[in-house]
């Protein structure tokens, strides 16, 4: 490394967000300025360690070259950098910005030491390389004539498209939204995600020949027999987008919504000034309770603080988690500790206190005579280990609560895929519900048709949507031409894949 000693000079520094009274009364990102010396100074903390379990199994999905790029910050060399982790990763502003990051929680460094600031970095290599014009399109030389049709442009899809137009392939990208993106776009708040950002990937991989078709529902509009009669080869890339209900009384009371119905609809109003008929959820002057936790749950508090919410109550079900590693979560596993995100900042600064409450769990929804929400019944529950060493929830007798709301947002995470396009092509699914094929074949039991991300390895991170994108690029090139010189996870760019 450029500084072998850099570890014992330099704490670590991250890059601060902008200051939570400021930002609540905006959409644009929560982050600042990137300060070239600080980060530098942080690439210097990275170790000659030997065995980088950063970007190990355990840490990066998509294998990032961490220790060679931190290097190059350290010595300014930017345009290396982002060579370099382009490698590995198509789009690291969508990784830089959203992923939890871990290649953190995986830092030879963070077994004695705060780990490096690794996911800082990463964005700040991508954002100076659209800024020096270094990020341009590159339509590939030749083309194979063969042509791939992906359902879904999340991650997962946007990956896999790019990496088959590099291939040289006819790629076309259908979406049932009205733009592209898929989570990227409504999943994910702009404040944490620019949709300036997405779109900005979307036009150069448009400059590259990418075809994408917006408002198009696959299996609905079009059936997937017809794509497959079009298309040399198929990639479903649908998403985890049954989101898991809470089916207690009450449930069907005015006020009660999913995360995802809120967020979507605060994206297309807010952010892009659509006109929603009414479909609009506003937090206005509510006492807010968000039901889960997760990035889902913080993108939901951040949301309705914006909104200008009269409280919010975040419920989790679980524990609190320890400020430090337990006995039972050793590195280089991904650190089960208490964190502070965004949102949680922000409810903090604006109300006075952290808005999670934690073992609780949700009983009744109150309604009013007309059938409009009020408030939600709980009763708080403990956690004891059973004679075979699990878990089991018990109540705690006269803990019974009622809460005030007029709003509360379900964000207990996804049950997979919808089935209707598994349905109407008669495609296996596993016991949870997702598509089945194996992660490095992704080939399902349809001739043609592959599936990855999360509709089949279930609700995860964007990196690990990326993963799967890429690898199922490299397995649907492998099926079209015999080979591959596509790179996937564990294998360096340029590494033939004959027969693999």
């Amino acid at each position: 490394m450029g500084k072998p000693t850099g570890f014992k000079e330099f704490d670590r520094e991250k890059v601060p967000w902008r200051l939570p009274v400021v930002r609540i009364n905006d959409y644009d990102e929560i982050y600042t300025e990137h300060k070239t010396e600080q980060l530098k100074t942080q690439g210097a903390r990275c170790m000659d360690c030997g065995v980088p379990f950063c970007q190990s199994a355990s840490g990066c999905p998509i294998d990032n070259l961490i220790p060679e790029w931190n290097d190059l910050v350290y010595n300014n060399r930017w345009k290396e950098a982002i060579e370099r982790l382009h490698k590995t990763n198509n789009f690291p502003e969508f990784t830089g910005r959203t992923c939890p990051a871990p290649c953190e929680g995986a830092c030879v460094l963070g077994i004695t030491n705060p780990p490096v600031t690794i996911k800082n970095i990463e964005n700040a290599i991508v954002d100076r390389a659209w800024e020096e014009g270094w990020i341009k399109p590159e339509p590939p030389k030749e083309r194979t004539g063969k042509k791939v049709a992906i359902v879904g442009s999340g991650p997962a899809g946007l990956s896999a498209a790019d990496q088959l137009n590099k291939a040289g392939h006819l790629v076309t990208v259908f979406e049932r939204a009205d733009r592209i993106g898929g989570l990227l776009q409504y999943g994910i708040p702009n404040m944490k995600l620019s949709k300036k950002a997405v779109q900005r990937r979307v036009d150069k991989m448009t400059a590259e020949g990418i075809e994408f078709r917006t408002g198009v529902n696959i299996g609905k509009d079009i059936s997937p027999e017809d794509l497959r009669k079009d298309y040399d080869a198929v990639l479903l890339a649908c998403g985890a987008t049954k989101p898991r209900d809470l089916p207690i009384e009450g449930r069907d009371a005015k006020g009660v919504h999913f995360a995802m119905e809120f967020l979507t609809a605060n994206t297309q109003k807010s952010v892009h000034g659509d006109s929603l008929n009414g479909r609009f959820i506003s937090a206005e002057g509510k006492d807010v309770i968000v039901i889960g936790g997760g990035d889902t749950g913080t993108d939901c508090i951040g949301t309705s603080l914006r909104h200008g919410c009269r409280s919010v109550v975040n419920f989790e079900l679980l524990p609190k988690p320890p400020e430090a590693r337990g006995a039972d979560n050793p590195w280089p596993e991904w650190p089960r500790i208490f964190r502070v995100d965004y949102g949680h900042e922000e409810a903090e600064a604006k109300f006075g206190k952290d808005p999670r409450e934690y073992q609780i769990l949700s009983k009744k929804f109150l309604t009013d005579d007309a059938g409009k929400l009020k408030g939600i019944q709980t009763v708080a529950v403990e956690w004891t280990k059973n004679d075979e060493g699990g878990w089991q929830m018990s109540e705690v007798e006269g803990s019974e609560k009622e809460w005030p709301a007029q709003l509360i947002l379900l964000a207990m995470g996804f049950l997979g895929p919808e089935q209707y396009v598994a349905e109407s092509i008669g495609l296996e699914t596993d016991g949870r519900s997702n598509f089945q094929a194996e992660h490095g074949k992704f080939a399902t039991n349809i001739e043609g048709v592959f599936a990855a991300g999360d509709c089949r390895r279930g609700q995860s991170l964007v990196v690990w949507a990326i993963n799967e994108g890429r690898g199922a690029a490299r397995a649907i090139d492998v099926f079209l031409e015999g080979s591959s010189c596509l790179p996937a996870p564990g294998l360096t760019l340029g590494t033939s894949l004959a027969g693999v």
